[in-house]
């Protein structure tokens, strides 16, 4: 089965094939969300504040009731979240779930779920945003650890980020926020070349292929019709900790 969001470097009958792109639609991926419901520190039920530095994200609310905090250069703003609002946002909005009722979503990300698999950077305090090895053991939670251990692994991320998120809300002046930035971006610059990588076989190819399907309609050529596809999947990991909830992932998406 080929998943959403692999498309190069196919086998046997899809491998080049020209003006066809098998991921999901624009090189989208999605997941299933249930939000925490563990207070926070501050008395908050919900996730972990984070922001991601090249992928738009958005939220399909399809039960319960809460509400999604986001903090920009514009400043601080709260959107109500019940079943049928989609909410979204851009590269550099931190955003902080709350669960105020059951509240389960369907993410759509960006960049084939580049968002769930490395463009984010948690609100932590400063000193641990000074290097990639600091900020990995406040926020990395172990895959071979047990359930309890990884969900005390995500709240204890979860309040941390909190305490910087409260400060960067709370702050006089734009230079934390602009601080905060500075150091997202150099966390995350050694894996650049990755992500572009990921966007190269994904986002772009999508376009270049639709691209290629319109020089073909305007010379009369429909040869591209007969390589549609029909692809399908089931979750292939039900309730991981992530940053926001337990997630159901599909293939490629994480």
């Amino acid at each position: 089965m080929v998943s959403p969001g692999e498309f190069a470097g196919l086998p046997g009958e899809f491998a080049g094939l020209p003006g066809v792109f098998t991921g999901l639609p624009g090189a989208v991926a999605v997941s299933h969300l249930s939000v925490y419901d563990w207070p926070a520190v501050d008395g908050v039920c919900g996730g972990t504040p984070h922001m991601h530095l090249t992928c738009s994200e958005a939220y399909v609310v399809t039960g319960g009731r809460g509400a999604v905090q986001t903090l920009t250069t514009s400043g601080y703003e709260v959107t109500p979240l019940a079943p049928g609002t989609v909410a979204w946002f851009t590269p550099g909005t931190i955003h902080r779930l709350v669960n105020e009722d059951d509240l389960r979503i369907t993410v759509l990300m960006q960049n084939n779920g580049l968002p769930e698999a490395g463009d984010a950077v948690l609100t932590l305090p400063p000193e641990y945003l000074t290097d990639p090895g600091t900020y990995a053991a406040a926020t990395v939670i172990p895959a071979d650890a047990s359930e309890e251990e990884q969900a005390r692994v995500a709240l204890a991320r979860r309040d941390l980020a909190v305490r910087g998120y409260r400060a960067l809300r709370d702050a006089d002046g734009p230079e934390p926020l602009a601080a905060f930035h500075r150091a997202a971006a150099a966390l995350v610059r050694p894996r650049v070349a990755a992500w572009r990588e990921r966007w190269r076989r994904g986002a772009e190819a999508a376009t270049a292929a639709t691209g290629d399907q319109l020089d073909r309609l305007e010379h009369g050529d429909a040869s591209h019709l007969a390589d549609a596809l029909v692809r399908a999947e089931q979750p292939s990991t039900y309730g991981r900790f992530g940053m926001c909830g337990r997630l159901d992932v599909y293939q490629g998406t994480s």
